[in-house]
């Protein structure tokens, strides 16, 4: 699961990696939630690369109703070809998300404690995602909204959760937008080395923000 996660990093140097330039700064943040709107690379029907901000929880093209995007936050890749909510836009729509780290909870004697999660080498990444455009058919306006693909954990994600985002880089992220059948099934392949270390419980309210909530609060470890 990715319920939570930061990209803070310039975003005109991150696009860049992804084939974009030119875009206008994104502002850093260091605790972003689901139903925020979070930093996209897509490919338009005219086939140029932009970036763009998609409201995080995917809303289905034919949902009555947005709030169902509340709990589309993620797509499982075992199932993103033919769940209905995701089909479609696994065909069509994809999207890299920009990040640098993203927050699990590992359930401990004391409690849960949160746990920044990021790449060993430090450098920016994507995860794989999905977009949807939905109108609203009383008013006509569009609400374009995105979801993050995740997979089974990692050898070294299994120690926080049993679950994770899948991460993607500049080869695999190209792959990625390119339509790509069989990028889900190379995760271990294509999952960079990566370091997880413990946080503060502030990280807990999606109101609090700030480069602070990345302050390490134990031992870091490093995968192998």
């Amino acid at each position: 699961m990715c319920g939570r996660f930061a990209f803070y990093s310039p975003s005109e140097a991150t696009a860049a990696l992804f084939g974009v330039k030119n875009v206008a700064p994104v502002e850093p943040r260091y605790n972003i939630a689901p139903t925020q709107y979070i930093a996209a690379i897509r490919d338009t029907e005219e086939k140029q690369r932009e970036l763009t901000m998609l409201r995080w929880g995917l809303v289905p093209f034919w949902a009555k109703d947005p709030a169902i995007g509340n709990r589309m936050i993620n797509a499982r890749a075992e199932t993103v070809a033919e769940k209905p909510s995701f089909r479609n836009a696994f065909k069509k729509r994809r999207c890299l998300i920009l990040a640098d780290g993203f927050y699990e909870w590992r359930k401990e004697s004391s409690g849960k404690t949160p746990y920044f999660i990021s790449p060993a080498d430090g450098e920016p990444f994507a995860f794989a995602g999905l977009w949807e455009a939905w109108q609203d058919k009383s008013s006509e306006d569009t609400l374009e909204t995105a979801t993050i693909i995740t997979t089974g954990a990692t050898e070294f994600m299994e120690a926080l959760h049993h679950r994770m985002p899948v991460i993607l880089r500049s080869s695999t992220g190209l792959e990625w937008l390119q339509g790509s059948t069989d990028l889900l099934d190379r995760v271990a392949e294509i999952t960079p080395k990566m370091r997880a270390w413990p946080v503060s419980r502030t990280v807990n309210n999606a109101r609090n923000e700030g480069e602070d909530l990345l302050t390490p609060a134990g031992d870091e470890l490093v995968e192998a």
